[in-house]
């Protein structure tokens, strides 16, 4: 940690230990807050709503995190829709981490990211929440669930899981050819970047067989060859080729990817997964380095199946826009590592689902019956829309989901008849067509290609009263986590929709569905909404 952070962790903890001195303990000190805490009418949050707005009651809070030489792919927050206007959203689907995980760093600093680093389809995708295995055939295990939202009443959380089979313990692995294109410019020195990214690289090695096969590019000025298709058992040689990296120079990341590129098709096997494996802060300074053109490259070999995943690093000059046009563009996952744990999970512990694909091109629609359905909005994907008739056109790209994960959207909705809605009525709002299944709330689907097919299919289910919780805290531990993780997402990009709902309530929604949490990943979320809560309270 450089010395400006040093002292802003330090700023951070003074203002902690002032603030816990001026008030009696809040919400955040109980870890064991039962569930009904964040719904209990006392708190501000859940107080009546007066109209039909919910009145936006922000509390301050500290100034984001100074990141101004880190660049990050976003859009403006989703708006309402009126379903009679606008019944269908569609979105491309993936698994990617990377916002969350550089939140939880800047949270772990002493401060609050920025609103623009907020993706919250990127912190629900960081959590597994035990949906249902695939039965039979199915490429996907579903869960579909109804319920209300923590911070407006009458209004509801219509949440959607879906999760690929795990791989059997015993099965054997699909071979690799994986081409790793490293950075090493001069941007790359610091021990959170280059020194990090040769610690996990050399944690992955155990997981390679000797039916692998692993080649390492290098770009800085130029770009270099440093291994080509050695057998992954072979790992003295490549531990040797992994130590020797050192940073220095200009960053020629085009001519990189064009020679990785080139390398994962040279040595392509149809039966192995052959993936570019790009581990950089993002920065391209060298050579053909705008997104359009990087974008434009990628595009071309990913219909050759070849796949990518973009691994970011740093903090300072971290350019996540581009990491995240080139993941978005190559059948690929962006993951962000601020450390060896990060990336521990990313190479060893996920390998399967960063790694191995199991759907290409998934895309999720939703069309909303206004007959039942008055208004909703989108929570997150707002870099990953699509129109209505790309979910049936094979030629529109989408994400990919690995062997094992678990990828959640998350609506908000508000039912016709309902005095909740944030857009006023229309006066002549024109009546539901005949026939309207009057049952449903809306009907999902679900395109995907099976992994290397040209060809989609497609899942459809209709979204019913069998799919409704009367209450949250009669949800599903899945459904109440999902929440509390939306909840902070939400409230991180400093969300007018969620009213007065603090970190604080996250927390207690948190701590109550917390769960068996067997990887750890869940008290990490805890620990991160303590410190966010903290962070608010002192700032009041």
């Amino acid at each position: 940690m450089d010395r400006s952070r040093r002292c802003g962790a330090a700023l951070a903890a003074l203002m902690l230990l002032v603030a816990g001195c001026d008030r009696a303990p809040g919400p955040v000190a109980g870890s064991a807050a039962p569930m009904a805490a964040p719904m209990a009418a006392p708190a501000p949050a859940m107080a009546p709503m007066a109209s039909r707005s919910l009145p936006p009651r922000l509390t301050r809070l500290p100034p984001p995190a100074a990141a101004e030489a880190d660049r990050f792919a976003n859009a403006a927050p989703s708006a309402w829709q009126v379903a009679a206007e606008q019944p269908v959203a569609t979105i491309s689907l993936a698994q990617d981490t990377a916002s969350y995980a550089y939140a939880r760093r800047v949270i772990a600093g002493g401060a609050l990211p920025g609103p623009a680093t907020v993706r919250p389809e990127e912190f629900l995708n960081a959590f597994d929440y035990g949906y249902p295995q695939p039965a039979g055939a199915q490429a996907f295990g579903q869960f579909v669930s109804v319920h209300p939202a923590p911070w407006a009443p009458g209004r509801q959380l219509l949440q959607i899981g879906l999760r690929t089979a795990s791989p059997a313990p015993s099965a054997r692995r699909q071979k690799l050819n994986l081409v790793f294109l490293v950075d090493v410019s001069g941007s790359m020195s610091g021990p959170d970047r280059l020194p990090l990214l040769r610690q996990g690289l050399l944690l992955m090695l155990p997981q390679l067989t000797a039916e692998d096969r692993v080649s390492l590019v290098t770009y800085a000025n130029q770009t270099r060859t440093v291994l080509t298709a050695v057998p992954g058992d072979r790992r003295d040689e490549i531990a040797a080729a992994v130590e020797g990296l050192q940073a220095a120079g200009g960053t020629a990341g085009g001519e990189g990817l064009r020679a990785a590129y080139d390398l994962a098709a040279r040595h392509r096997d149809p039966a192995a997964v052959n993936r570019v494996i790009l581990a950089t802060d993002g920065d391209f300074n060298v050579g053909p380095s705008s997104p359009a053109a990087l974008e434009a490259l990628i595009t071309e070999r990913r219909r050759a199946g070849l796949y990518l995943t973009a691994i970011g690093v740093g903090m300072g000059n971290l350019n996540d826009r581009t990491l995240h046009t080139l993941a978005r563009a190559g059948n690929g996952t962006a993951i962000h590592a601020a450390t060896l744990e990060d990336l521990r999970r990313g190479l060893v512990e996920d390998l399967a689902g960063n790694i191995l694909p199991v759907a290409d091109d998934v895309k999720l629609q939703v069309e909303f019956n206004p007959a039942r359905v008055a208004q909703y909005r989108l929570i997150g994907f707002e870099t990953r829309q699509l129109r209505a008739e790309d979910l049936t056109n094979d030629r529109v790209d989408a994400g990919e989901i690995g062997s094992g994960r678990s990828v959640t959207a998350l609506f908000e909705i508000v039912e016709a008849g309902s005095d909740a809605t944030p857009i006023p009525p229309r006066r002549y709002a024109a009546a539901p067509a005949a026939g309207v299944r009057s049952a449903e709330l809306g009907f999902l689907r679900v395109a995907y290609k099976p992994a290397g097919e040209a060809r989609s299919r497609q899942i459809d289910r209709p979204i019913t009263e069998a799919d409704r919780v009367a209450s949250l805290a009669a949800a599903p531990e899945a459904a109440r986590w999902a929440a509390a993780v939306a909840g902070f997402a939400e409230r991180l990009r400093r969300s007018e929709q969620i009213g007065g709902w603090s970190f604080a309530e996250s927390l207690a929604l948190a701590e109550a569905a917390r769960g068996e949490d067997r990887d750890g990943r869940r008290a990490e979320l805890v620990a991160a909404l303590r410190m966010a809560a903290a962070l608010e309270s002192s700032a009041r």
